[in-house]
């Protein structure tokens, strides 16, 4: 009787171990499938991104596409537009480039149709955050524009919020900026405007330096796909040395039961 109730319970626990080692086995698969499919849209996106930023400069939208500017179809688009930038308007935004420390100057362009572009000129580090200590002229009447469509950041940068108030900004809000500015028919997009190639007499930078957008999108895909098929890999090879040992153990013991049955 209590060699058929320990094999009850060894039955069920072995039951129970094999109905979870399944379920890892499914979850793991799952996935691993899912960051292929993931895998296969990041590849996508990033050749999709690609060919609108070696594109020709398309004209940026105007007021009547605005509402249905996304990331999906417009970010990083090669757009070009004309207008007349409002220097004493201008935002600088805290940034970190490959340049060093500094800020993105981000200048309201009124265009010819009658809105508001905010576009990001160019960085300039610490000590040409004045406008009169910069190199570059700035543009002055009707002005043409080309760069990189790019979506609004709200609320600020990782942990830091903007503060408007005291002209702090983290991030490049594009409806806070224009807000702080006074500024009415504003585009919910901004542009990363073109490098251009003049240069400083001295030879230094021609501060803001444009052209320093960072096109990265990160693509781990793969080895998280490894990873979770791994995983389920050793549930399998755990299953089977659990298997492998039961059998083992039952054949260890048929020799005594057959000669208790004797």
């Amino acid at each position: 009787m209590a060699q058929q109730a320990a094999r009850q319970r060894s039955d069920t626990s072995r039951v129970a171990l094999a109905v979870c080692a399944a379920l890892a086995f499914a979850g793991f698969i799952s996935l691993g499938t899912w960051q292929v499919e993931r895998r296969a849209w990041k590849l996508d996106l990033i050749a999709r991104v690609d060919q609108r930023v070696h594109a020709p400069a398309a004209t940026a939208p105007g007021r009547t596409e605005w509402p249905t500017v996304n990331a999906a179809n417009d970010e990083y688009r090669h757009v070009r537009l004309a207008g007349i930038f409002l220097h004493d308007k201008e935002t600088l935004v805290q940034a970190s480039t490959k340049l060093g420390p500094g800020f993105w100057v981000l200048t309201p362009l009124r265009t010819t149709e009658g809105t508001v572009v905010l576009v990001n000129r160019g960085f300039v580090p610490p000590e040409a955050r004045e406008r009169q200590a910069r190199t570059a002229p700035e543009p002055q009447g009707e002005t043409n524009v080309a760069g990189l469509l790019r979506l609004t950041e709200p609320k600020g940068g990782f942990l830091r919020k903007n503060d408007p108030a005291g002209e702090r900004w983290f991030s490049r809000d594009v409806q806070a900026i224009a807000a702080a500015r006074g500024l009415n028919n504003v585009a919910p997009y901004f542009v990363d405007a073109e490098a251009a190639p003049a240069q400083a007499a001295n030879g230094t930078p021609a501060w803001p330096a444009a052209g320093l957008t960072v096109i990265a999108f990160p693509n781990s895909h793969l080895v998280y796909a490894l990873t979770w098929y791994g995983l389920a890999l050793m549930v399998l090879i755990a299953a089977w040395f659990v298997r492998r040992s039961e059998n083992a153990a039952h054949a260890d013991t048929r020799p005594a039961e057959d000669a208790h049955r004797d």
